[in-house]
């Protein structure tokens, strides 16, 4: 590769980052690295997008690679490493290197101070920010800020605020105060924060709209969005995710029309959140206008976006354009292959499902194993499924509630009854309302009322299950001695629901796989 091959690379691995897609960066890397080119000018963009996933395997790797092309002792190299490492979690490995700069600058200062904060240390971020305070800038009076932000420790962010020269003050330092409230959900002392801010930019105006979304409080985000009186994309963008995230699908869509009537392009971030608000509201037909919108306008299929297309077409009943939008994917992320497989499984396509899973060129996450049992379950595939939970050991993902309540659930179809029973009792976590009302409904099916009655013995112990959840239960159990004929219980369980206010109704599991 020439030298002007090396820079067009360096911009697009520096466009993913800026655009808020770290990952597609590092898989743009792998990629290119799998065909033995490497130029060490990409090690401090790299080591950025690895300190935003983060990615310790990588960044250590690079680290290394630094060392073998002799720029490890570059400042902006030491740096980046210092970020890579305090944000994995590895805050001594960042100490290291820091120790071992000779020259530092303002910045390698910073990063190691943000180092501590992030990783909860604020007792030596305090003592390194003694040493520099005298010589060190904004940034490093905002790292120590968003630092007590992180901990929730807000009132010592505000003390730090009051204490910051006045020159220093700008309109970032104001909108890190108001984030640290926004982020621990401390409206009212936003609001207050806000109402004091000099100079008002879009994303301070944005920070509270979000932050108003981000209790539920649609109401007070729409009334700070209606005072805003110069609006750009990031307000928009704030609004129209905010109400998509709050299943308020048609406000969001409403707004994206609006948006465009006032002469804004979307972007990622804004067909993300409308693919969304089209999967929620069933609205294929908008769905595939924004998929020509994005086509159009040649707005890139970040993760994101290529992820809100399937999940919109899947959710949509549209499986031909969902597998379309995969196929064409180059770069396939694990949240684009969870989407693809749980479209499949929702569909009662849980063969080729399955196939799918088989076939992943990325390592699977706990999502991608949840969809893949239970496409085991739509499928009724017991073996597949016992073997998909037992390789979730060999890839280190850890099964929840949910991937036990799925092999439960699969165990009781298929008749397995005691060794669901076994399961329920012997997992590492507390079986909750969806796992016992699993058994409980596998109980019914195959009318087991002895294995019925040991079921109902842990609901009545669990403190997991809420009440309601342990009264539907109850009438799922009298309609499973009502269907056996066994009058008498029957007639009992009648008594007692009648008394909690109870009606009679058919039981079915309230296991939710998706």
């Amino acid at each position: 590769m020439n030298l002007q091959d090396n820079v067009d690379i360096s911009n697009l691995i520096r466009k993913h980052i800026s655009k808020g897609s770290p990952k597609q960066a590092l898989l743009l890397y792998e990629a290119i690295r799998r065909k033995g080119v490497f130029f060490p000018g990409w090690i401090p963009l790299l080591l950025k997008a690895c300190a935003s996933v983060p990615n310790f395997v990588l960044g250590k790797q690079l680290h290394s690679e630094s060392i073998k092309f002799g720029i490890h002792s570059d400042v902006m190299v030491r740096t980046s490493l210092i970020k890579m490492y305090s944000q994995s979690g590895c805050i001594v490995s960042a100490r290291n290197v820091f120790d071992e700069t000779p020259e530092r600058n303002v910045a390698t200062w910073n990063a190691m101070i943000g180092g501590y904060m992030w990783n909860g240390d604020a007792l030596s971020a305090t003592r390194l920010f003694g040493e520099i305070m005298g010589s060190g800038n904004e940034v490093t009076w905002i790292e120590m800020m968003k630092g007590y932000g992180k901990r929730k420790e807000t009132e010592k962010a505000r003390d730090l605020f009051e204490r910051m020269p006045l020159e220093m003050k700008s309109v970032k330092a104001w909108a890190v105060m108001l984030g640290g409230y926004v982020r621990n959900r401390e409206m009212e002392a936003a609001r207050m924060f806000f109402e004091d801010i000099p100079e008002k930019n879009s994303f301070v105006w944005s920070l509270m709209i979000s932050g108003y979304f981000r209790v539920g409080d649609v109401d007070e985000a729409s009334g700070v969005f209606n005072r805003v009186k110069v609006r750009d994309l990031v307000i928009w963008n704030s609004l129209i995710t905010g109400y998509a995230k709050n299943g308020y699908s048609d406000c969001a869509i409403d707004a994206f029309g609006k948006m465009q009537g006032e002469g804004f392009e979307p972007d990622a971030v804004t067909v993300s959140s409308v693919l969304s608000s089209c999967a929620q509201s069933g609205r294929l037909d908008v769905g595939r206008e924004v998929h020509s919108l994005v086509n159009r306008m040649g707005i890139e299929l970040h993760e994101f976006v290529s992820n809100a297309l399937i999940d919109m077409y899947a959710k949509c009943g549209d499986l031909e354009n969902a597998s379309s939008v995969f196929e064409s994917l180059s770069l396939r992320s694990v949240a684009c292959w969870n989407s693809m497989i749980s479209c499949l499984a929702f569909h009662g396509k849980g063969r080729e499902a399955l196939e799918m899973f088989q076939t992943m060129d990325t390592k699977p996450d706990e999502i991608t194993f949840l969809a893949a049992l239970t496409a085991c379950v739509h499928g009724g595939f017991l073996l597949e499924g016992l073997k998909i939970f037992l390789e979730m050991k060999t890839k280190d993902v850890k099964p929840n509630v949910k991937h036990f309540g799925c092999l439960v659930h699969l165990l009781g179809l298929s008749g397995k009854l005691k060794e669901a029973y076994g399961l329920v009792r012997e997992m590492p976590v507390k079986p909750n309302d969806t796992v016992l009302g699993a058994l409980l409904g596998a109980c019914k099916v195959h009318m087991d009322t002895e294995m019925a009655e040991q079921v109902m013995k842990i609901i009545e112990t669990a403190g997991s299950v809420t009440k309601g959840d342990s009264e539907n239960h109850l009438v799922l159990i009298s309609n499973l001695y009502a269907h056996a004929e066994i009058w008498q219980t029957a007639e009992t369980l009648r008594v007692e629901m009648e008394k909690r206010g109870l009606e009679k109704s058919t039981g079915l599991s309230s296991l939710v796989l998706t």
